[in-house]
């Protein structure tokens, strides 16, 4: 169930996983979990989606921030303790989440800006992509985990990647498990722009600033337009889900999720 909201003064919203401030026409929402590197677990995605709802809803608000706490990460996806028990009734659980999240981002139409500084890895690339524009920091990281950790990102992940970087670079993203640098990510048309740390928040305050300087329904429609032909990828994200039910809960998985919490090497093995 989603939590309800309690507004602070200034604008702030008090939650429990993430915080949601609004300024000068701008709404920044923060996963706030730095000591997990900001990953995602059941009540932090119910929060993401109630503050872009706000958002969305609030008609002062022009441009939505999208960041993590810290100088760590950004998102590094899914909390592994949280997926370690999942089952397959867990990934269906899951499902819902993250489509509700997903069509949100996607289907609001104010621009919303990625602001990452860290690690923007599994899930926590996948909802880099699902925003309209990303601005990273020199020594932030991007990349996939999935069958590294025996799941797979089809939340958006294998949709979205093989249209930016194109097809044999997003199978090697996706499947090879590899990090790659902020400007690799830039050179790949994987992010749009990278800057000294320092500079970040002058950067995303500098891409606002234009943007509500624009007209706030001619970005609607550019939003929508743009989302056009990949909206027609959702039968493809809905699949995956369904597939990826059948991995959950399974002794493969669980192999890759133990391994990361015991910090070793996962072995498969077994599994051929």
């Amino acid at each position: 169930m989603l939590r309800s909201t309690e507004y602070g003064k200034d604008g702030a919203v008090s939650y429990q996983d993430i915080t949601y401030v609004t300024a000068n026409h701008v709404a920044t929402i923060t996963i706030n979990r730095p000591e997990k590197r900001n990953a995602f677990r059941e009540e932090t995605l119910d929060e993401l989606i109630e503050a872009f709802r706000e958002a969305e809803a609030d008609s002062a608000i022009g441009v939505i921030v999208l960041t993590g706490a810290g100088d760590k990460a950004f998102c590094s996806g899914g909390d592994i303790a949280w997926e370690h028990a999942s089952t397959p009734a867990g990934a269906h659980q899951l499902a819902r989440r993250t489509t509700m999240l997903a069509m949100i981002i996607r289907g609001c139409g104010k621009p919303v800006i990625a602001r990452v500084h860290g690690f923007a890895v599994g899930g926590g690339n996948e909802l880099q992509l699902l925003c309209d524009l990303t601005v990273a920091t020199e020594d932030s990281k991007f990349g996939q985990s999935g069958p590294k950790m025996g799941s797979v990102p089809i939340w958006w992940g294998t949709q979205l990647l093989p249209r930016l970087v194109g097809e044999k670079r997003a199978r090697e993203v996706v499947m090879l498990c590899k990090q790659y640098t902020a400007q690799e990510a830039l050179d790949m048309d994987w992010i749009n722009r990278v800057v000294p740390a320092d500079q970040l928040d002058d950067a995303v305050a500098e891409w606002c600033d234009t943007l509500l300087g624009m007209s706030p329904q001619a970005l609607r429609v550019a939003k929508l337009s743009l989302n056009f032909e990949s909206d027609q990828l959702w039968p493809s994200v809905l699949h995956g889900y369904q597939m990826i039910s059948f991995i959950h809960g399974t002794e493969e998985f669980h192999e890759g999720t133990s391994a990361f919490l015991e910090k070793r090497p996962a072995d498969f093995s077994r599994f051929r």
